[in-house]
């Protein structure tokens, strides 16, 4: 399964897992990098010294192509650019902010960079500032999120039509279906998230991951837009939320009421009442807690059997 992807990761399949929060540890990335994915660690929850960990144990558990996946944002962003140029990571994908800042500095250092994008109108930024993959995510993602709300299926068409950058299409993919939609789009590759962290390898809380196992349809939600979406599965802190700007809560009243380390009680302590639960609508149609090796291998017969069906419904016209 030999493409752009594959090619430039050195991977042997497009299959990308997320770097999030509270799920992606070395574990979990280098199993998902075993399997001939690419395994990414998620910097976001982690300081500087936890990620260096981290790196350590990763290259301890697999000889494969890995990487992290920094949020721009994040509060030690200079300490963590400068950690992963140290600790020789070949491989980071950006997000949350700005790419213009530090993509130069990576790739100076021979590293490869993916940026994260919700519209197309960054897609001509990312490759003004020499990005070297684009990863397009709908707003069926979990966590934070696009104030667009565009879905996968819309996005990467969209942005297909203004970019010769390779896609990775990301939100609402965690089946062998939902890749070969992606592909069949435009995208030439996929990243899973979701179904990645209701895995063995996992590192998040075993309560949390139960209760992503009973979300079902419509159990979760788009919220905190004034902050920045994010989507959590429905619990008593996002009914808090709910009601406190059906009563038009300010910005400031609702910093006061998210307070600090949310989705870490949420999903990495299992606090599952006051806990932010981070997770992507594709959680209702996981049903239950798989290897890595499992996942990628149902994935991929999927995938494979779902081409060999539309070659056979083709309609010639």
């Amino acid at each position: 399964m030999e493409n752009k992807i594959t090619s430039i990761f050195n991977i042997k399949y497009p299959i990308i897992q997320g770097g999030m929060v509270w799920c992606s540890g070395w574990k979990l990335a280098s199993a998902v990098s075993n399997q001939g994915g690419l395994g990414l660690l998620g910097a976001g929850s982690m300081h500087p010294e936890v990620l260096r960990e981290h790196i350590t144990k990763m290259k301890q558990a697999t000889d494969k192509p890995w990487g992290v996946n920094v949020p721009l944002l994040y509060p030690e962003i200079d300490t963590i650019i400068d950690l992963i140029i140290e600790e020789g990571v070949k491989i980071v994908f950006t997000s949350a902010g700005n790419p213009a800042k530090y993509t130069a500095k990576l790739k100076e250092n021979g590293i490869t960079v993916a940026h994260v994008i919700a519209n197309s109108r960054f897609a001509k930024k990312c490759e003004d500032n020499g990005v070297d993959i684009l990863v397009a995510e709908g707003f069926e993602a979990g966590g934070h999120n696009s104030r667009e709300e565009t879905t996968t299926m819309v996005l990467i068409p969209q942005i297909k039509k203004v970019t010769k950058l390779p896609i990775i299409a990301a939100g609402g993919i965690g089946t062998g279906r939902g890749m070969a939609a992606a592909m069949a789009l435009g995208a030439d590759g996929v990243q899973v998230g979701s179904r990645f962290a209701a895995s063995k390898e996992s590192s998040a809380h075993p309560d949390f991951l139960k209760k992503v196992i009973e979300a079902g349809e419509g159990g979760t939600t788009l919220t905190l837009k004034k902050l920045g979406p994010v989507r959590l599965i429905h619990n008593k802190f996002s009914a808090q939320v709910a009601d406190a700007q059906s009563k038009g809560a300010t910005i400031e009243e609702l910093q006061e009421l998210l307070g600090k380390g949310r989705a870490k009680k949420g999903m990495f302590l299992g606090e599952l009442d006051e806990g932010e639960l981070e997770i992507g609508q594709i959680s209702s149609m996981i049903e239950d807690i798989k290897p890595v090796k499992v996942i990628m291998e149902e994935m991929l017969a999927e995938y494979r059997n779902t081409l060999q069906d539309l070659s056979g419904k083709a309609f010639q016209f």
